[in-house]
């Protein structure tokens, strides 16, 4: 639809340039040369951009929308949408995901995290439409999109709005909108070929994608299709990571307890805590080194245990993409779409280990695990570790876990006009996301007796056993592991359908312009079904079939339906000023307390000179339960914990009266006997009701002089009853806190042990009773409950500034900044507390005070330059008592086109070659905390050719 230009405004230099990112090249072009006069009036093509249903002339409205297009994404070096979102300014890179988070739970997916509320509060779009959500839950806890799922070849560009938006879209929309737009109205073939490599070895990648278009007299049909295939790069590959003696602050290291038998009593003549089986043979055959240390004694160790463990999935990937309209009359069009992905990716955690400490076969008379047994010939109490190194396995992949994914989106839908006035549009989606994780464990029987044999009796609560020194102190083959080890299979799927109907136009006339209306109405129902490998069930009695040291991520079955109503209003109020009204309205029907929810937002926009936007919005939002959250019948993982009550009393794990107590930072290394593996378990609440949320912001857009624009905003969210589990880490100090009456700085801590609170986390922390033994207060499980926290909040800026510059000889530069400060960062737990502000404040998080992303390009001729950058602010160190430096990546790309068909770019990813993040507190491998910014893959290169036909 053409309409003219209302507002007599002149059109700002960032208007224009989001009108470039999601207007069609050709209106566009034709668009740029109707404005060169500013004084006449333009006929301009109403835009839908997120965060809004009603189409409007100007893309820059009430809240701030950041639109980056697929040419930003290429330009600036980045070979995935995934990688792109998350250098956003408002993201942050505290999310557990990703290549790097091998060992946790959603290694081989991607999200996207605004304002570091979490994941699940960023509403992920495709086309203004809800995919089917990542069957495996997040961080264990909550279902999210996957990103890494979007192949960028169908990728137009990608609209982020940040803040509240539950009146346009419901439930999730709390931190933000990121909306992903895919190709339309594609004339023409295109062919890419990429391929990269790391400079110090592995990671080498591939890439072919295939785009065309045409177009009939009645019909458009688009399609894509996109192939990947990526190397896996292991910690071996990159120096810091293949030895702990390399690590980068010269630390003395020790090796890992790679093969030991540990004295729990002290018997025999032995030492306690010490080892007590040493063979000089053994250490060499297995590769191990020889070590004596005043806390284990003699013992076989390795320096590489963690070597063998990826840094960088295996992964091959295909996707198809297609897309068409056809008009079936001049005010009717159908339109269609539907997308296919699939993945086979591999993620290695390195080693297999086998240790009594897990080993739920070394069991007391009442068959609880005892984490040790009494050895008849050694007449001692002993906890076994023994490490299997990747020779043993069959090499580096032997010890991978495969992931097997597909998704699929289908959508269609008519659109038509009324009377010239209304666009409407009626569709039907449905997604689906099928999920297979396939790992290697052992079985906990039969490694047991490969070491152990047969149980001969009881000494007091212990078994009693025979090593058999002759397996014990001999390496294994490959048949052997395979002889005692198994596959675990972890099955889930997600389903997301939806009807929506919703219409747009303007209802009349008012003195200051059009009355613009928009409607919606939406039904959608979300199925979630998650299936663990039965064998991993802690409920289930122990056998043969009993997996070693994993705990079911348990079962989730589940299904929600919504219904909702929606309106927005954009009212002229004069010629300058507008506002906009929008309000909506959630009807919920499942197992939980949740009936329905009502959200509204307002905005305005003040024009007080042609080329100055003031703009402010306010926005309450809502976030229905999880539905893992919900749903989840119980999950349970082993995590490496810090026993912070042991640790700073000098009391049980065997310690002996009267050891003084320590610090965080002392006790926060390797080996160290407060430090090691226990059990956490949760399950869903059905009784978890909704988290509220509220949004503020208020900014300006000012077009300076030609082609250059600055825009600030301000932004609150408060979020109100969150979803939320206590941490392990927040359980342990603050039950240490209880304990001992003080915070680790020695201040008074404000609840006594006698109160309701401590003796909840009390409660929640369950340790073993044995005394004079290293097991003694030992912790068993941590139970991290599902809560309603009573508040979050943070405020911060938004900023961005555009400028390009036109030379007659030296051709075009163009400079685009954005940056992003956390101004507060407060936090609850319950009614009754006080509301703390942590963003200056050590033990919270690892989220940053600021981000910054930003390019600068050259064009000229046929080449083109383009040098990008981020900046991820300040962090806290991890002994948590200072600040680290800011951490800034760079990438370079030069491009030419040879002929106006072809095309190539040369692009340098980590230009300086920047890994991590140094911090010498950080004394444990990796030596580096990659959730605070972490690129180990380092400097490598990818080079890309086009050729459009």
């Amino acid at each position: 639809m053409r309409i003219q230009n209302r507002s007599g405004f002149k059109r700002s230099t960032l208007t224009t340039a989001l009108l470039a990112a999601i207007m069609p090249a050709a209106a566009f072009a034709q668009d740029q040369d109707a404005t060169k006069d500013d004084a006449k009036a333009t006929n301009l093509d109403r835009v839908s951009v997120v965060g809004s249903r009603i189409k409007r002339v100007d893309v820059e409205g009430p809240a701030p929308v950041t639109v980056i297009t697929r040419a930003d994404i290429d330009r600036e070096g980045f070979q995935t949408v995934g990688d792109m979102l998350q250098t956003l300014t408002q993201n942050t890179t505290s999310s557990f995901t990703g290549d790097l988070a091998v060992t946790g739970f959603t290694p081989n997916a991607q999200v996207v995290n605004l304002r570091n509320l979490g994941p699940g509060y960023t509403l992920t779009l495709i086309n203004g439409r809800r995919p089917a959500q990542y069957p495996q839950p997040y961080n264990r806890d909550n279902n999210v999109v996957n990103i890494k799922a979007i192949p960028s070849a169908i990728v137009e560009r990608v609209e982020v709005l940040t803040g509240g938006a539950s009146a346009i879209y419901g439930s999730d929309a709390v931190a933000g909108v990121v909306n992903i737009v895919t190709r339309k109205n594609y004339d023409g073939n295109e062919v890419r070929l990429s391929t990269g490599t790391t400079e110090e070895g592995g990671g080498d990648s591939f890439k072919l994608e295939y785009t065309g278009g045409t177009t009939g007299d009645r019909w458009t049909a688009m399609y894509a299709l996109q192939y990947n295939a990526n190397e896996p790069v292991f910690a071996n590959q990159r120096d810091f990571l293949a030895d702990t003696r390399n690590n980068p602050y010269g630390i003395a290291v020790n090796p890992g307890l790679s093969l030991v038998a540990l004295s729990a009593q002290g018997l025999n003549g032995h030492t306690r805590n010490h080892n007590v089986v040493y063979d000089q043979a053994a250490c060499d055959a297995l590769g191990f080194t020889t070590v004596t240390t005043a806390a284990r004694g003699k013992y076989c160790g390795s320096y590489t245990n963690n070597a063998s463990r990826s840094i960088s999935n295996k992964n091959n990937s295909y996707s198809g993409y297609f897309s068409g309209t056809f008009n079936f009359t001049d005010n009717i069009q159908g339109f269609g779409n539907v997308s296919y992905y699939t993945t086979d990716a591999k993620a290695s955690g390195g080693t297999e280990f086998w240790s009594t400490s897990g080993d739920r076969f070394t069991k007391s008379p009442t068959g609880a695990a005892t984490g040790a047994y009494y050895d008849a010939t050694l007449k001692d109490l002993i906890q076994l570790q023994r490490v299997f190194m990747p020779s043993e396995l069959g090499g580096n992949e032997a010890a991978s876990t495969l992931y097997d994914e597909q998704t699929y989106d289908i959508t269609l839908g008519v659109t038509g006009t009324i009377a010239d006035r209304f666009d409407w549009e009626a569709s039907v989606n449905y997604g689906k996301y099928e999920y297979e994780a396939d790992r290697p464990r052992l079985l906990a029987k039969a490694v047991h007796d490969y070491f152990l044999g047969p149980q001969l009796t009881y000494n007091g609560n212990y078994p009693v056993y025979n090593l058999n020194l002759a397996r014990w102190n001999a390496p294994i083959t490959p048949e052997i592991y395979r002889s005692f080890a198994t596959r675990v299979k972890n099955k889930a799927e997600s389903t997301s359908g939806t009807a929506n109907f919703n219409i747009s136009g303007d209802l009349f006339e008012l003195p200051a312009g059009p009355l613009g209306f928009a409607a919606v109405l939406e039904a959608t129902r979300q199925t979630t079904d998650l299936v663990s490998d039965y064998r991993t069930d802690q409920t289930r009695p122990i056998d043969e079939n009993t997996i070693y040291n994993l705990t079911s991520s348990g079962e989730t079955h589940g299904s929600r339906d919504r219904y909702a109503v929606g309106a927005e209003f954009r009212v002229p109020i004069f010629s300058n000023l507008s506002m906009n009204l929008a309000g909506r309205w959630d009807k919920y029907d499942d197992i939980t307390a949740v009936d329905d929810a009502k959200t509204y937002n307002i905005g305005l926009e003040f024009r007080p000179f042609d080329n100055l936007l003031l703009r402010g919005s306010y926005a309450t939002s809502f976030r229905a339960p999880d539905m893992q959250l919900v749903y989840a019948q119980g999950a349970a993982s082993y995590s490496t914990i810090l026993d912070e009550y042991s640790c700073r009393s000098g009391t049980g794990l065997g310690q002996p009266d009267g050891t003084p107590g320590r610090t965080r930072a002392q006790c926060n290394t390797t080996n160290d006997i407060t430090l090691y593996q226990a059990q956490s378990l949760i399950a869903g609440n059905p009784k978890l009701k909704e988290e509220e949320g509220k949004s503020w912001g208020a900014g300006f857009v000012w077009d300076i002089i030609d082609n250059m624009s600055l825009t600030v905003d301000y932004y609150k969210i408060r979020l109100q009853d969150a979803s939320t589990q206590l941490s392990s880490t927040y359980l342990l100090q603050n039950e240490a806190n209880c304990r001992l009456g003080k915070r680790p700085d020695g201040s008074a801590f404000e609840y006594g042990m006698d109160s309701a609170y401590c003796q909840n986390l009390i409660s929640l922390v369950t340790r073993t009773s044995a005394p004079g033994t290293t097991l003694d207060g030992r912790i068993q499980k941590i139970n991290t409950a599902y809560i309603n926290a009573a508040l979050q909040e943070t405020s911060g800026i938004d900023a961005s500034f555009k400028y390009s510059y036109n030379t007659d000889r030296l051709g075009t530069f163009k400079l685009d900044l954005g940056y992003s400060l956390v101004l507060t960062n407060k936090y609850k737990e319950n009614e009754d507390d006080t509301l703390t502000d942590y963003r200056d404040l050590p033990l919270f998080d690892y989220s940053q005070r600021s981000r910054a992303r930003g390019s600068l390009g050259w064009s000229r001729d046929d080449w083109a330059v383009t040098l990008f950058g981020t900046r991820i602010g300040s962090n806290w160190n991890n002994a948590w008592d200072k600040r680290l430096a800011p951490w800034m990546v760079y990438n370079l790309q030069v491009g030419k086109k040879f002929t106006p068909n072809v095309r190539a770019e040369f692009t340098v990813i980590n230009l300086t070659n920047n890994q991590f993040r140094e911090d010498p507190t950080y004394t444990a491998y990796p030596y580096f905390q990659q959730y605070i910014g972490a690129d180990p893959l380092g400097r490598r290169y990818n080079l890309t050719v086009s050729y459009r036909f």
